[in-house]
């Protein structure tokens, strides 16, 4: 007989990749979860995981029944979540994954009051990028994820929350500053300080200037950041320029707002989502989550006509 505390356990040595680990998150000896899953494969006659390997994966057939074991113990979840929504109770733990793109300007705005609000339910929150949000989902390390859609990721749900624009952040004395009239084809030059890679808001810069094959020869050093912070304050000191989120601009300095342009030919959007897997089974507290975003989020930002989407994949 198969129960549901074995598939809890293959799916912790799945997302884990060691009985050790898995035996500690799952509170128990790792004696003790290494017999219950001995169990579980002289039941079904097969091997779910290649012990032979390090760190441990799955067999073929066993990444086939630890899939459906995640379907299984989220569908089990429900039963919680529907009973609390019959009680109209907020309570429950809710673990964010957030972008490091969106992590500085978002989280100060919406977090403090989320908390507070709703004090039943225990926030945790990690700032990761994209595909490790993805794969985070995936394997039930994390209930949702906050960044730039669309994924187009299967078994992966997307809740679009706002839509913020694609700004110029350029040296103060940079010739962009002067112009009057910025089209897309005049940022596509070496002189762009760019994000490291792994991060969507790259991507979508690459995508929308087309500029895989750039070097920056007219730069005093190469520099690819994890974070717009230092890129900025990189163009601040040695010159160039690179492109910020609109939220970004929220926390800029009155002066430091002249630094700051927009396209005049395209207004490039990244859109902005909650994303989670779709046997996630914690729907109140989705909603609330994303209307205590959007509640603070200013108005036109809602507008997804406000401009032209550029996708990061």
């Amino acid at each position: 007989m198969i129960t549901i505390t074995q598939l809890e356990y293959i799916v912790a040595v799945d997302t884990y990749r060691h009985f050790a680990t898995a035996a500690d998150k799952c509170f128990i000896t790792q004696p003790t979860l290494s017999m219950q899953i001995k169990k579980l494969e002289e039941f079904l006659d097969i091997n779910i995981f290649d012990r032979s390997k390090q760190p441990i994966i799955p067999t073929d057939v066993g990444k086939s029944i630890i899939e459906q074991a995640r379907i299984i113990l989220g569908d089990t979840k429900k039963i919680n979540d529907i009973i609390n929504d019959h009680k109209n109770s907020i309570v429950g733990s809710l673990k964010i994954g957030i972008i490091p793109t969106l992590a500085p300007f978002l989280l100060p705005m919406f977090i403090g009051d989320y908390i507070r609000n709703y004090p039943a339910i225990k926030v945790e929150v990690e700032e990761m990028v994209s595909e490790d949000i993805i794969k985070s989902l995936k394997k039930d390390k994390i209930d949702v994820g906050i960044f730039v859609t669309p994924a187009k990721e299967d078994k992966i749900k997307e809740k679009p929350l706002f839509y913020e624009e694609m700004m110029i952040y350029a040296h103060k004395d940079h010739e962009l500053l002067k112009k009057s009239i910025i089209e897309v084809k005049d940022i596509a030059t070496p002189e762009i300080w760019m994000l490291g890679d792994g991060h969507c808001f790259r991507n979508q810069v690459i995508n929308l200037c087309e500029m895989h094959d750039l070097q920056h020869q007219e730069l005093p050093f190469e520099f690819e950041s994890n974070s717009l912070e230092t890129l900025m304050k990189i163009v601040d000191k040695e010159g160039g320029f690179t492109l910020i989120p609109e939220l970004a601009t929220q926390y800029l300095p009155k002066d430091k707002l002249n630094q700051v342009k927009k396209f005049t030919n395209l207004h490039p959007l990244r859109e902005v989502s909650l994303v989670y897997s779709r046997h996630y089974s914690k729907n109140k507290l989705l909603d609330l989550l994303a209307g205590s975003i959007q509640k603070i989020i200013p108005k036109d930002l809602l507008n997804s006509t406000r401009g032209t989407i550029v996708e990061w994949r």
